[in-house]
């Protein structure tokens, strides 16, 4: 497989790190992502809002609003690997304790959630969709862009994010999983500034960071080439 694309702009969150001064520094090395750091205070999204949501999906509609905010967005598309794991897990340690399910725990767990309040929190009607694709996540949510590119959409706004695991699986995942919440939202259009390409290459150890943050990483250190792993291609970048 081999596709392009142009990233026009982006925005990212993770515990202790939110401007782009801090993501850069990030890149370079100069800073770890510290689970423990707090998250930076949201200033897009409407506090009814920001109640409603769970860690990940918080942070995903932040970074969302703000690029809707400053581009004309066609069409959105909202990935996540693991999705509403933090509120499926309460609503499933309700029912095995006997408790009350919550109304909004049930409503708000649905894979995509997250775009669904994007749209309503920014009263826009757009065209969106929510996938997940476990390790690759982040590289078949762009395969999903390109069809709309292709489809005819201009500018599509992609927004990768997960939430805290809740530590009742921790025990059953690989330990170097990332565990804490983040988000990152990229706008795209047709070009070529950056190309990629497939190539067969099994990859059967968990990666210390999510795909979308390996790719924002080496984005940001301005490389020339680099590939980003995944469960059974290596996912090869070029730029322009």
């Amino acid at each position: 497989m081999k596709f392009a694309l142009n990233i026009l702009d982006w925005q990212a969150r993770a515990p202790g790190l939110c401007d782009a001064s801090q993501w850069q520094a990030w890149s370079q090395g100069l800073h770890a992502i510290d689970p423990a750091a707090p998250q930076a205070k949201l200033s897009e999204l409407p506090m009814m809002t920001a109640r409603r949501l769970s860690s990940g999906s918080k942070l995903a509609v932040e970074c969302g609003m703000a690029m809707v905010r400053k581009h004309a967005i066609d069409a959105v598309v909202y990935t996540s690997r693991h999705g509403e794991l933090e509120r499926n897990y309460r609503l499933l340690h309700a029912l095995a304790t006997g408790q009350d399910v919550s109304p909004t725990d049930f409503a708000m767990s649905v894979h995509n959630s997250a775009v669904g309040n994007l749209t309503i929190a920014a009263h826009q009607p757009i065209v969106s969709s929510s996938l997940s694709a476990g390790m690759d996540t982040f590289q078949q949510g762009l395969c999903e862009v390109l069809s709309l590119l292709h489809a005819g959409y201009k500018r599509v706004l992609m927004v990768d994010f997960d939430g805290a695991l809740p530590d009742f699986y921790r025990p059953s995942l690989p330990e170097q999983m990332p565990a804490w919440p983040y988000a990152l939202a990229l706008v795209i259009e047709a070009g070529n500034d950056l190309s990629c390409e497939t190539r067969p290459a099994r990859c059967d150890e968990e990666l210390p960071l999510p795909q979308s943050l390996l790719f924002l990483r080496h984005y940001l250190g301005d490389d020339a080439q680099f590939a980003v792993p995944g469960e059974r291609l290596r996912w090869q970048w070029t730029r322009a």
